[in-house]
């Protein structure tokens, strides 16, 4: 072979050569990648079942101000919890009420009156709709001027 021919060969086969293994090799990896991604999206798919048995609501009616920890420990569980305060005289009432105030703030969810000494504590993963009608809290609201 004379020094063209080679110099010829050297540049343009080993030019081809090397542009159909790149092409190779980003064909293998663009297949690849489709699989792992679709590995990725089964990784975040949550079954209707799981989702529907974590959520759960307790009803407490505590007798006194300690049990406002088990209380605050079923909303750092994220579980809603409607609260009767019927039985505790109205200073251990108001405490319950600022201490759960204050875990309701801390977790980011939201605290509401349904009634004359009763509420609703919910964790950020749950949604309430909706408002008491007017009647009741026209009556809760005589019966805030008490507390």
């Amino acid at each position: 072979m004379s020094m063209k021919n080679k110099f010829r060969s050297f540049f343009t086969l080993d030019d081809e050569y090397e542009y159909v293994e790149e092409a190779v090799e980003q064909d293998v990896e663009e297949e690849q990648e489709p699989k792992t991604k679709s590995n990725r999206k089964q990784d975040n798919v949550v079954s209707l079942k799981s989702a529907k048995s974590s959520s759960k609501m307790v009803l407490s009616e505590p007798s006194s101000y300690n049990e406002a920890q088990d209380i605050a420990d079923q909303l750092v569980n994220r579980r809603a919890v409607v609260i009767n305060l019927q039985r505790v005289d109205h200073h251990q009432a108001k405490r319950i009420v600022d201490f759960l105030s204050g875990t309701v703030y801390a977790i980011g969810g939201d605290i509401q009156k349904l009634g004359a000494q009763t509420f609703l504590c919910t964790p950020d993963n749950v949604e309430i709709s909706g408002q008491i009608s007017e009647m009741i809290s026209q009556e809760t609201d005589e019966s805030y001027k008490r507390w």
